[in-house]
């Protein structure tokens, strides 16, 4: 039975992103804000919703390592394996509008996180500054892009819902992904309590891309549909939402001791995310490109991070 809620978790994350997609998409020309700023913001919030109920049960639970562990090695799989995989399909443009904003975010958001974990606990104080920060950041996001779009004349395409259908689309898929998510992250984990595996490598490699297959699932139908800015808006703006919401909410709830072997893990994902920063400075220009090259080397990025974690 593991195996068949492991496939039908899959599907269920598939048909979630495609509707999370449309509800997104819909909801920026209602609210005249552009798809990249519903790709940092709702639709980052949808799929990043399996890594918040994983972090919040596993620290009720007793279990800090996957509470932490689920959160690192989602962003290392948000970069190097969805967009790595993303890229490879289709090339994804860069603007420069996530290279001198969104990147830069994402990046000091782990670093903050690094240094509030040296001590090895991640307490209530570091958490409420984690989601002020995070207020700040959607409010910044919002209000840059409207006033952007409003000074250049931007045109919105017409809406494919309303906005009750959007929204209500909107609460379907991120249900949908959680559910998905749960179903496949419980098979994924009892497969692999069977075989042995450490708390920390299930929650860093297969707990963590269970809770990352709702964006691998959404950038995927982003790429078909071409919105392809709501797929790299997406990654980054999840990594955003795992550190600052997801361990802010967690730590809020109680205290997160974090031991020493994770801090190998948190130096991976500080490096790929220094890695997406090089990958997106390569072709200079009004808009650079992650192409298929850079995304095949994401990729093979992503294994050796595996190979490092069960080796």
């Amino acid at each position: 039975m593991d195996y068949f809620y492991l496939i039908l978790g899959f599907i269920i994350l598939l048909i979630s992103g495609d509707l999370l997609v449309k509800s997104g998409v819909a909801l920026s020309s209602h609210f005249r804000v552009s798809t990249l700023v519903i790709g940092v913001t709702i639709v980052s919030f949808g799929t990043s919703l399996p890594e918040l109920v994983v972090s919040i049960g596993a620290i009720l639970k007793g279990l800090p390592d996957i509470a932490v562990g689920n959160v690192i090695g989602s962003n290392i799989a948000n970069i190097a394996l969805v967009l790595g995989f993303t890229a490879v399909l289709m090339d994804v443009p860069v603007k420069k509008a996530s290279l001198r904003f969104d990147w830069p975010i994402m990046m000091f958001a782990s670093l903050l996180f690094y240094l509030f974990v040296i001590n090895g606990r991640l307490a209530l104080f570091e958490g409420i500054v984690f989601i002020v920060l995070l207020g700040g950041f959607l409010y910044w996001s919002i209000r840059k892009s409207r006033r952007e779009l409003t000074l250049i004349g931007h045109a919105f395409a017409k809406a494919r819902y309303s906005v009750p259908l959007s929204v209500l689309l909107l609460l379907i898929s991120s249900a949908g992904l959680y559910l998905g998510a749960s179903w496949l992250v419980e098979s994924a984990e009892s497969i692999a309590i069977r075989l042995g595996v450490s708390e920390r490598v299930i929650s860093v490699s297969i707990i963590a891309f269970g809770t990352s297959l709702p964006e691998l699932a959404t950038s995927f139908m982003a790429a078909v549909k071409k919105q392809l800015d709501i797929s790299i808006g997406n990654i980054i703006g999840s990594n955003i939402f795992n550190i600052f919401g997801i361990l802010g909410i967690t730590s809020i709830i109680k205290s997160i001791p974090v031991g020493p072997h994770l801090f190998l893990d948190i130096y991976w994902m500080l490096a790929i995310s220094v890695l997406l920063l090089l990958l997106m400075l390569l072709p200079l220009g009004l808009a650079s490109y992650i192409t298929r090259r850079e995304g095949i080397a994401l990729l093979i990025v992503y294994i050796l991070y595996i190979v490092f974690v069960f080796r």
